[in-house]
């Protein structure tokens, strides 16, 4: 059985970065995603597993696998994984935020996921609480963001201990943003988020524009539309197979089926 350390490496040969940074996170999170299988990510089932590996772990085994194929991917790929995702949506949001801009990322330094953020007593005692965990959190800035999932945040008694819980954070001094589905798959609307979180860290974003938004296409491309890149990329390398056997037009294609049906009718 191969362990996920050698997995990470072997996929790094045939993945995107972007794919190879995805499969990262999944590897040191706790959710976990069967490959080649339409998944309702709803499901509890995919969620609070063991993690894996982690990130230190991954280096260090890459380190040490001296001229292998994909050692050069992996290792740029893991500048970028961070420990402790909790979710696909949750390493998707990480992603879009955290990408350099070449990349079609916002560029912000890598948050800690789901660490424990231990409350003062009297927070404590009027929460009855012992601790809490932000999806994403900057502890430099005191500054948290939340993936608001439809699945886990409905209902009247949902919403009231969000609330309760986001009042326990702001007597932390922790300002928490709140980052729906809906604000993730609208370029327009994640913009603003990242401005949002740029404000609230004292800083500016600066990207040439054109550039960024033809690599945030990309990105968003594949991280939100997963199922039609793969399309794509099929429809490329079939392309690639053609070209190779001369067969570039569509005169070509109807020659090489009259040829098969002939040599079939011969047999």
């Amino acid at each position: 059985m191969s362990s996920p350390e050698f997995c990470f490496l072997q996929m790094a040969d045939q993945m995107s970065l972007v794919e190879l940074i995805e499969l990262g996170y999944e590897l040191c999170g706790t959710y976990s995603i069967s490959q080649g299988e339409e998944q309702d990510l709803s499901q509890e089932s995919l969620y609070d597993k063991a993690t894996l590996t982690n990130t230190k772990k991954l280096e260090d085994f890459t380190d040490h696998m001296q001229n292998t194929r994909g050692r050069a991917n992996a290792t740029r790929a893991l500048r970028y994984v961070q420990d402790g995702s909790a979710s696909p949506m949750e390493t998707k949001l990480t992603m879009l935020l955290t990408l350099p801009y070449r990349l079609g990322g916002y560029g912000f330094i890598m948050p800690e996921m789901n660490s424990n953020i231990i409350p003062t007593k009297s927070v404590r005692k009027a929460s009855s609480k012992a601790r809490y965990a932000c999806d994403l959190f900057w502890p430099d800035y005191a500054l948290a963001v939340e993936y608001d999932s439809d699945q886990y945040h409905t209902g009247s008694a949902r919403i009231a201990h969000d609330a309760k819980r986001k009042n326990a954070l702001a007597s932390l001094d922790i300002t928490v943003i709140t980052v729906t589905r809906q604000q993730v798959y609208s370029s327009v609307e994640f913009e603003r988020v990242a401005r949002l979180l740029a404000e609230n860290m004292e800083r500016r974003l600066v990207y040439k524009r054109q550039s960024f938004a033809a690599a945030q296409y990309e990105l968003r491309r594949q991280l939100l539309y997963p199922a039609l890149f793969a399309m794509e990329r099929f429809q490329n390398e079939m392309a690639g197979e053609w070209e190779k056997a001369g067969i570039t037009s569509e005169e070509d294609i109807d020659s090489l089926v009259y040829e098969t049906r002939a040599e079939t009718e011969n047999r």
